[in-house]
């Protein structure tokens, strides 16, 4: 196992630089030019001025060959530093980045809890009543842009209702309050969960459906075992192994997602970090995040892969 991870992570590394070369490519190629960063420090600035500003970013370089002195800074531990604040991106990210995990990692919880009993309690009653509402439910729920539903969530549950707040990560003066830091995630992690439900749910379904369908469970049934037992104890397990597949496959949608949602409730992330420097064209901070993007769904897969052979006793990685 140790010998196959390694080689899936030193496989990754063209894979990264792969997506670090088009990103590149395509952040400076984009309209706006280099000129479009400097903001309001371009005014009272006379054309030399100018000029020398952007050759000092090197920007006046061209785009491969910026890319060229960003990949050798990256092989030496740099990010490089922000055209916003002059700060180091990785320092930037870093700071970000536990806000990201936490709305991630929540969101999988809350949707694992959710999806995988109602998508076995709809294989168990297929065709009935529960298995058509759910299976409603699940695809509107699929259909429904993130962002809209945040929106709507926001209008509802906070200022409606005034349950919930409307944004931030924690009330002023209490940024240590463990419960108040969980009620500003309420929203942004139902929102991210309901969009994500729907995969989760109808694969469960149907994996389940193909697992009772399998000759052991009509063995174990012909033994005169409780169907509680049957259902939980062989059906799922074996139900489990081709939806352990479908984590790799979800991170990539929940790490796009959680852009949006920090963005629509404006969470001090990763996202929200990302989305305000491509308005700011931020391009090594852009780059650091789809970097760090990047990475994140590689382990994701790769921890998809790992579990698979966890809960198969049959998959060996030689």
């Amino acid at each position: 196992m140790t010998a196959y991870v390694i080689r899936r992570l030193l496989g990754a590394i063209p894979l990264l630089l792969l997506v670090s070369l088009i990103s590149y490519a395509l952040m400076a190629l984009s309209p706006g030019g280099p000129g479009a960063i400097l903001g309001a420090q371009a005014r009272g600035m006379t054309p030399a001025v100018r000029a020398a500003f952007v050759a000092q970013l090197g920007l006046d370089k061209p785009w491969y060959v910026q890319y060229f002195f960003w990949l050798v800074a990256l092989l030496h531990g740099s990010l490089g530093y922000s055209f916003v604040d002059n700060r180091p991106v990785l320092e930037k990210i870093l700071e970000r980045l536990p806000i990201t995990l936490e709305l991630l990692v929540l969101s999988l919880i809350v949707t694992l809890a959710v999806a995988i009993p109602v998508g076995v309690q709809a294989a168990t009653q297929r065709g009935r009543w529960f298995d058509y509402l759910s299976s409603a439910l699940a695809f509107t729920a699929y259909a429904t842009p993130v962002f809209w539903l945040g929106i709507v969530l926001v209008d509802i549950f906070a200022i409606h209702l005034r349950w919930f707040p409307t944004s931030g990560i924690a009330a002023l003066g209490q940024q240590g309050n463990v419960a108040d830091r969980l009620r500003h995630l309420v929203l942004p992690v139902v929102t991210l969960s309901v969009v994500s439900f729907a995969s989760w749910m109808r694969y469960q379904r149907g994996s389940m459906i193909e697992a009772l369908a399998a000759p052991f469970v009509r063995t174990a049934r012909a033994k005169g075992l409780p169907e509680r037992l049957v259902v939980y104890r062989h059906a799922l397990r074996n139900a489990l192994i081709p939806t352990v597949t479908l984590l790799g496959l979800t991170l990539p949608g929940l790490v796009g997602g959680a852009y949006f949602i920090e963005y629509v409730f404006s969470l001090p992330g990763m996202g929200l970090l990302g989305i305000d420097s491509v308005f700011s064209r931020d391009y090594p901070t852009v780059m650091g995040i789809t970097l760090l993007s990047a990475i994140l769904v590689i382990l994701g897969n790769l921890l998809a892969d790992v579990l698979y052979a966890f809960v198969d006793p049959r998959i060996r990685y030689d």
